[in-house]
């Protein structure tokens, strides 16, 4: 086989990948994870049922390739020019949630909730990876000084409660769009934790404990 005849290969294999996750994430978000079969997304990606399975093994599968791909949307710190703040980062995540099929998201936290063994292992990596990425992120403001075992520790928890504290807010706007000023919420947060970012390192109470 000749190296034109492989990328062509590929390419048409990136492009069938694409067409059923680009269905699989509006069925999901349509109709939900049980209510959504193969049948379904082979009819709207226009690529064969067995097909499916080749590229993503099972639904579970799909569910967590569609809502990787929906989170790799937003909050990537490595993929700024600059190193972003906080507040570019929640802005970036409002911007995501407004382009719509942000609920995959809560489904599948959902889903890890009801699930056990492999499965739930598969959505708990997903959300890991979020998190690590912010704290890579954390990792290069980190002033040379601090203890890198006490700092990690910090910027791990830091980590988890400005994601969290995203998606709290995404949640709370979700059910009560009406009373929820989504926008001006993250802005408040974001910035507030942009203004004691510093505290991740102030690790002096950690080590008189």
């Amino acid at each position: 086989m000749s190296t034109h005849e492989r990328r062509r290969i590929d390419e048409i294999g990136d492009e069938s990948r694409r067409r059923i996750l680009d269905a699989a994430e509006s069925l999901f978000a349509e109709r939900g994870f049980d209510r959504t079969s193969f049948v379904d997304i082979a009819k709207l990606s226009g690529i064969s049922r067995g097909s499916i399975p080749w590229h993503f093994k099972n639904k579970h599968g799909l569910f967590i390739a569609v809502v990787d791909r929906a989170l790799d949307r937003t909050m990537a710190p490595e993929s700024y020019p600059t190193s972003p703040t906080l507040t570019e980062l929640a802005e970036d995540y409002a911007n995501w949630v407004r382009t719509g099929n942000t609920t995959l998201v809560f489904m599948a936290l959902t889903e890890a909730m009801a699930s056990t063994g492999p499965v739930h292992d598969q959505y708990r990596e997903l959300f890991a990876e979020r998190r690590r990425r912010l704290e890579l992120w954390l990792r290069a403001q980190r002033p040379a000084a601090v203890d890198p075992e006490i700092a990690t520790k910090r910027e791990r928890a830091f980590a988890v409660a400005f994601t969290g504290t995203l998606f709290g807010i995404h949640l709370q706007a979700l059910v009560d769009r009406e009373s929820v000023d989504f926008d001006e919420a993250l802005r408040m947060v974001a910035a507030e934790f942009d203004r004691n970012l510093r505290n991740v390192w102030d690790t002096e109470g950690d080590r008189d404990g």
